[in-house]
């Protein structure tokens, strides 16, 4: 048996799960057929990851360009798997791959459906996120962000948006509204260092006051909270821009406000107290309601997985088994039948199409690596032995007409946006719509 001209695994989403659980199945011999809604692979590390951190960039594309360059690895840019594209994972089970792994992570926006949220000036962190790193559609939508801005969610991604408001979009003030207390921020101690210095110093110490009671009477320190949150103040990046930041902890917004034009005006929230449960502290709202003037309310509070891939879904997550068979690390990577727990065969999951939101890169990657292992798994226990090859993938994505982009029009492309980036003198270029990558590359739409 052939393994290396077979395509014996699909996978969906080339972000870092995906595309480091190709590496692992493909280095045993595996072939692997990446699929990518995307023209380019990367996914969050290539439009997650703030604009400016080229060195990160750079040193994730060089392994992933490696990656790709695997002999027993293809590649299929700008395909959408799924209901808004030609092929759907029962094709792929059809055309005769043996496993199908989902890596295309959270594509849903999580909404809270407060009333006001769909005023003008009322954004979510993902696609501004996405506005800012060039991808496409996102790139030529409009945000206009104005100069008193509330961000809800205190977690890496706000980090970000902070970062991009006061860098590029010189915003004055922002409020970070974190729904329970000090103890209980999502950020980590490094993701805060762009920011730190425009934290309002005399502000975050009378709000740390403000909710010491509440830390208190749940037996938490406020004073080792406080120092946690500004222990990287000696190491944060200089201030370049005016605006400040503040924090306000223990709040909930409950309605954004509209002016005349339908725009934001401000947000009614509600104070909570702080309740624990083992280990586990909760907000619950007081009835205590406060107003702030603010023109811009960006959500950062995760993302969540659709059912575009018309998987079983079990709340807004895909659905796993509860019996698996193939379990890593005590973790259950096979998508299941809610209603009998039982494994779909053959179908996996992994990254954030697993878990949304969860950590950085890093935490992809393991996941990716852990699911390659339970896929490695099912296949060397697989009774009947199925394969395509890479000729007869060809012509059916030949055939359904789907405008597919490989290895060699990607390099294309690299070369292409090299050539402008060092013409312009700057660090990267990129195109901002799929028309135009697809152009430089010689396809059509």
């Amino acid at each position: 048996m052939d393994n290396q001209a077979d395509r014996q695994v699909a996978v969906i989403g080339a972000g870092p799960a995906g595309l480091y659980a190709a590496q692992k199945l493909s280095a045993q011999g595996y072939g692997v057929a990446i699929f990518n809604r995307d023209i380019k692979p990367g996914g969050l590390v290539e439009y997650g990851i703030f604009l400016d951190k080229h060195k990160i960039k750079n040193g994730f594309r060089a392994q992933f360009r490696q990656i790709l360059d695997h002999e027993n690895v293809s590649y299929f840019g700008n395909v959408t798997i799924g209901k808004n594209g030609k092929v759907r994972i029962e094709d792929l089970l059809q055309w005769g791959f043996a496993a199908v792994l989902v890596t295309c992570g959270a594509q849903g926006t999580k909404f809270i459906d407060l009333p006001g949220e769909a005023l003008k000036g009322v954004y979510h962190a993902k696609d501004l996120v996405y506005h800012y790193n060039q991808l496409p559609p996102f790139s030529g939508y409009q945000f206009d962000i104005g100069k008193k801005v509330m961000i809800v969610g205190g977690g890496n991604v706000m980090t970000d948006i902070a970062h991009y408001l006061l860098k590029y979009r010189d915003v004055e003030e922002i409020t970070v509204i974190i729904r329970r207390g000090p103890d209980e921020v999502k950020f980590d101690q490094k993701e805060m260092l762009p920011i730190l210095a425009y934290l309002d110093l005399d502000d975050f110490r009378t709000e740390m006051k403000r909710v010491s009671p509440a830390m208190l009477a749940i037996d938490q320190d406020p004073e080792a909270a406080e120092h946690w949150i500004l222990a990287g103040l000696p190491k944060a990046c200089p201030k370049e821009h005016e605006g400040r930041i503040l924090l306000r902890f223990m709040q909930s917004p409950k309605e954004i406000l509209s002016d005349s034009n339908g725009s934001v005006a401000g947000v009614k929230l509600e104070r909570n107290l702080l309740k624990r449960h083992e280990d586990n502290v909760t907000a619950k709202g007081t009835g205590e309601f406060i107003q702030l003037d603010v023109d811009t309310v960006i959500f950062a509070i995760g993302d969540s997985v659709n059912d575009d891939l018309a998987l079983p879904m079990r709340q807004n997550e895909i659905a796993h088994a509860s019996h698996p068979r193939y379990l890593v690390e005590g973790i259950t990577f096979e998508v299941g039948n809610p209603s009998t727990g039982d494994p779909l065969p053959g179908v996996f999951y992994a990254g954030w199409s697993r878990n949304p939101s969860t950590g950085l890169a890093g935490i992809a990657r393991r996941d990716g690596v852990f699911a390659a292992s339970a896929v490695a798994e099912f296949l060397s226990s697989a009774e009947k032995y199925v394969s395509t090859s890479t000729h007869e993938l060809f012509r059916r994505l030949d055939a359904l007409q789907v405008n597919y982009v490989n290895q060699a029009r990607l390099k294309l492309l690299e070369a292409d946006e090299q050539i402008k980036a060092e013409k312009l003198g700057l660090e990267e270029y990129k195109y901002s719509t799929n028309d135009e990558m697809l152009k430089v590359m010689g396809l059509t739409l």
